[in-house]
């Protein structure tokens, strides 16, 4: 994504990738598709991708690192900005549908499945009826920036719950009401 978009509510998923590595103490590196990062936690190793495709091209990303690092379908989880789910809200899901979001559409399109992890990052749905692009490439509001350190520690917390305990676990842990 490019640096037009950095502080805007469809970047959310590297804000939440940047906060990881920061708290991995490990940084991105330019490589093929994408920045990488990469750690590990409780003997897992943690790749991070921020693909550098377009966001409606990033399949092409996703498929390239996994295939390159031998990463099996199930364990791949992709972080994505969700107008359906209040600010703030997250919600880890073992698959589904692209929801009308270009980079999970490329993904499915790409793998040829729709089953593969993702977590729901809320950036919520204040927008009129027809903005909803303007709203969600537009720069977050000072009141949204105060909410969002919380549910991006959170987001990462999750990240590595999914690495070491599984989905299904993580799901249990982390999607209660």
């Amino acid at each position: 994504m490019g640096k037009e978009y950095s502080n805007t509510r469809h970047n959310i998923g590297f804000m939440v990738l940047d906060a990881l590595a920061k708290a991995s103490n490990t940084v991105f590196g330019a490589k093929r598709y994408g920045d990488i990062a990469d750690f590990k936690h409780k003997g897992r190793t943690y790749i991070l991708l921020k693909p550098s495709t377009y966001m409606n091209l990033s399949g092409k990303a996703v498929s390239y690192w996994l295939n390159k690092e031998r990463i099996p379908i199930e364990n791949l989880l992709v972080v994505v900005d969700d107008v359906a789910l209040p600010l703030g809200t997250l919600r880890i899901r073992l698959k589904g549908s692209d929801g009308g979001h270009n980079g999970l559409r490329s993904i499915i399109e790409t793998l040829t499945t729709q089953d593969y992890a993702r977590l729901r990052f809320g950036i919520g749905s204040d927008f009129p009826k027809g903005y909803q692009v303007d709203y969600v490439l537009g720069e977050w509001a000072s009141d949204e920036l105060a909410i969002l350190p919380q549910p991006i520690e959170k987001a990462g917390k999750i990240i590595l719950s999914f690495g070491v305990i599984g989905i299904e676990q993580t799901m249990n842990l982390y999607n209660k009401k």
